[in-house]
């Protein structure tokens, strides 16, 4: 018989991954674009909350350098949900995202996200191979929506960054 099932990620790699996405998080609070891109593989992808779709370690950098230049960008706080195998070197980081602005105590419920982050371990350490940020609306589930919030609210509470 075939067994197709995946092993676990070692302590260790799951800590890397987290922190390849805390770094991420870090890069957009702190409005550093280089920052944002560092934990990228050099041919990693972005897919944005818009869907602006960014190929490439460089091209995140200087399109998200611009970003910051062109405008006051809210502040993210974050969970990560899961982090699970996909394949050995493979692993999947699942989380979820509201953004607080510059000007306000509480963050803008309508920009929380689902966050996806593939990360691969080709021998050199890990990188992010793929960010996808996607609205969390819950159209046809607003329960959804407002236990997101609730959720996201508490970390508020903490402070920027990730949970």
């Amino acid at each position: 018989m075939n067994d197709t099932r995946v092993a676990e990620l070692a302590p260790g790699d799951e800590s890397a991954v987290r922190a390849l996405y805390h770094r991420v998080l870090e890069g957009w609070n702190e409005r550093d674009g280089a920052a944002f891109a560092g934990p990228f593989a050099p041919d990693g992808q972005v897919i944005g909350f818009d869907g602006s779709r960014y190929d490439g370690r460089s091209v995140v950098a200087a399109e998200l350098g611009r970003l910051f230049a062109d405008r006051a960008t809210p502040e993210y706080v974050a969970k990560v949900r899961r982090i699970r195998a996909l394949a050995p070197g493979v692993a999947q980081l699942d989380a979820v995202a509201g953004l607080v602005p510059d000007d306000a105590d509480d963050l803008d419920p309508a920009l929380n996200a689902v966050q996806t982050v593939i990360a691969v371990n080709a021998g050199a350490g890990w990188r992010i191979a793929l960010w996808q940020n996607t609205p969390a609306r819950y159209d046809l589930r607003p329960d959804l929506a407002r236990a997101l919030t609730a959720e996201l609210r508490e970390l508020v509470a903490r402070g920027p960054g990730p949970g």
